[in-house]
């Protein structure tokens, strides 16, 4: 297994839905094809303000890109998830929202959802036994010095800080903006993403990153699905 490559566990879309539309197409990137795609409607010049999201593809993080300790390989990730989905329930999202997280844009819940948390704990536990331990350079990146003592914490357990407590759903939809520049881009995309439908998780997917190239889809796994 290549040290270069990563995992992760997130909620992407289905694809053909209008909220894989909207990710896609403001982001210019499909992860489950990994093609380009059109710029969105309204939007087109998204593509300055989206590098970074873009090579994640657009997606909600339930378990966080990692490396497979040794002895672990594909197979082994790919049953440990399904077994995670395969009598799952439906998890309830409710709407989401345009919001700025910090410097970023995001779309994220309106309402808080109790079981949403929940879930997302489950997904950290059941795939963190494959996780590889955090090397000083991957430690370093996730800038320790900026993190509360809590958070330093979860980041030495669990290989990532926003988990359990920490834990946020949301979609990245930009890079972190300058000041001046969020308020437009949130009022932007709001308008572009609009109303939306209610949001229900049926499903997890896992995607794959090799070297430093965008992340690719490995299986999208439904909730109930026979394994």
């Amino acid at each position: 297994m290549s040290d270069r490559r990563r995992y992760a566990l997130y909620y992407t879309p289905a694809p053909g839905t209008p909220l894989a539309h909207f990710g896609n197409g403001l982001l210019g990137y499909d992860s489950a094809t990994g093609a380009a795609v059109a710029p969105l409607p309204g939007v087109p010049e998204a593509g300055a303000v989206t590098a970074s999201p873009r090579r994640y593809g657009f997606h909600a993080t339930l378990k966080a890109p990692m490396r497979l300790r040794e002895g672990v390989g594909e197979d082994d990730l790919i049953a440990a998830a399904a077994a995670l989905s395969a009598d799952h329930p439906p998890v309830a999202v409710g709407r989401l929202a345009v919001a700025t997280l910090g410097g970023f844009t995001a779309l994220v819940p309106v309402e808080a959802s109790p079981d949403l948390g929940l879930f997302a704990a489950e997904c950290v536990a059941a795939l963190d036994p494959l996780r590889a331990p955090l090397t000083a350079p991957e430690l370093a990146r996730r800038n320790p010095e900026r993190l509360s003592p809590r958070q330093r914490a979860l980041l030495a357990r669990w290989g990532y800080p926003h988990v359990f407590e920490e834990f946020r759903f949301h979609m990245t939809l930009t890079d972190a903006l300058p000041e001046a520049e969020r308020e437009p881009w949130r009022a932007r995309l709001q308008a572009a993403y609009g109303a939306g439908e209610p949001l229900v998780i049926d499903a997890v997917t896992l995607l794959c990153q090799e070297g430093d190239a965008p992340f690719r889809v490995l299986r999208r796994l439904p909730f109930g699905a026979t394994r």
